[in-house]
């Protein structure tokens, strides 16, 4: 009974055996329907042409020239730098995604580049020392004038460059770094100028006068603007545009992160970066000149060009301070 039993059970399995090995003899399975229309999804926050930011072509002012700085790095009593002092805290707006300049390391997740070392040096100044004095706020560079003017951070350290329109909103320090705007393109371009991009997609930050320059070029390329130069390295890696145009400093971080891609052409505009302060402190202003003029004259400018810029971009100089 018992052999009867196991006989039973052995024969049903062998059952199941053929039946399964029948099925999958007789089933091919389909194949799958054709996708013809997959594509990569755009960044949030892409636009077009937005000229709000203007070119330089404003002389209603000298742009470059600034206040003038006290002798060395004293703080007034009452003054606004007595406030941020007694804050304990310097709040700064920059960013976070710019390779080089302002960028967060995966590694150690701090902020770093040539941008957070000015930072950091005003933040010494004005404390002693760094750590733990500094709160950085990472902000778009179309919000620059807003948080400055609704007095969201003490300055904004950001690639910003100096216009006459811009100095109507906010106040700058002098030039602490001169950059022109270039063409970003894959190595496989033959484009060499915006001329060679007419009709094509070229890709720039929202309110910057790079995206101004490329909506107003007689080439008429498609501007398309985005919140952050990352999400225009995204696109070209992506081929939903042809191009990125911005500072050659940008792009130089942008070519570090990418080797299929490559820095082309003359400057397009010369561009002259400052620290944005409130319209109202000039106080401010006046402190973070005498920490730049500091900077050139005793090689921290130097030396933080060397270790995030210079590799790239070849040799260069502090550029002379302006005022008025």
């Amino acid at each position: 009974m018992i052999r009867s039993r196991h006989f039973v059970r052995a024969a049903a399995l062998a059952a199941v055996v053929l039946f399964s090995a029948a099925c999958t003899a007789a089933e091919v399975p389909a194949d799958p329907t054709a996708v013809t229309d997959a594509a990569w999804p755009t960044p949030a926050g892409v636009g077009g042409p937005d000229t709000s930011a203007g070119v330089n072509t404003d002389t209603s002012c000298d742009p470059l020239a600034s206040i003038r700085p006290t002798a060395g790095t004293s703080v007034p009593p009452g003054s606004h730098l007595a406030e941020i002092k007694a804050r304990g805290k310097l709040i700064a707006g920059v960013d976070q995604t710019t390779y080089l300049f302002g960028f967060r390391n995966p590694q150690s997740g701090n902020l770093e580049g040539f941008d957070i070392d000015v930072v950091n040096q005003i933040a010494r100044a004005l404390f002693g020392t760094a750590e733990g004095h500094v709160q950085f706020r990472a902000i778009p560079s179309s919000q620059r004038e807003q948080v400055l003017k609704d007095h969201k951070v003490d300055v904004v350290v950001r690639t910003y460059s100096i216009t006459c329109s811009r100095r109507k909103e906010v106040q700058f320090s002098s030039v602490y770094y001169v950059a022109g705007q270039k063409i970003l393109v894959p190595k496989t371009s033959n484009a060499q100028s915006l001329a060679d991009l007419a009709g094509k997609r070229v890709c720039a930050a929202r309110k910057s006068t790079s995206l101004t320059k490329v909506a107003t070029d007689p080439a008429k390329p498609i501007a398309v603007s985005v919140p952050n130069w990352s999400d225009c390295l995204v696109m070209l890696q992506q081929n939903q545009v042809e191009a990125v145009s911005t500072d050659d400093t940008i792009l130089a971080g942008m070519a570090a992160q990418d080797p299929q891609v490559k820095v082309v052409g003359d400057q397009l505009t010369k561009e002259n970066y400052g620290v944005g302060v409130p319209l109202d402190e000039q106080d401010v202003v006046q402190f973070v000149n005498a920490v730049l003029d500091q900077m050139r004259a005793d090689g921290s400018w130097a030396a933080s060009y060397d270790k995030w810029v210079g590799r790239r971009l070849g040799p260069a100089s502090p550029p002379e301070a302006q005022y008025r």
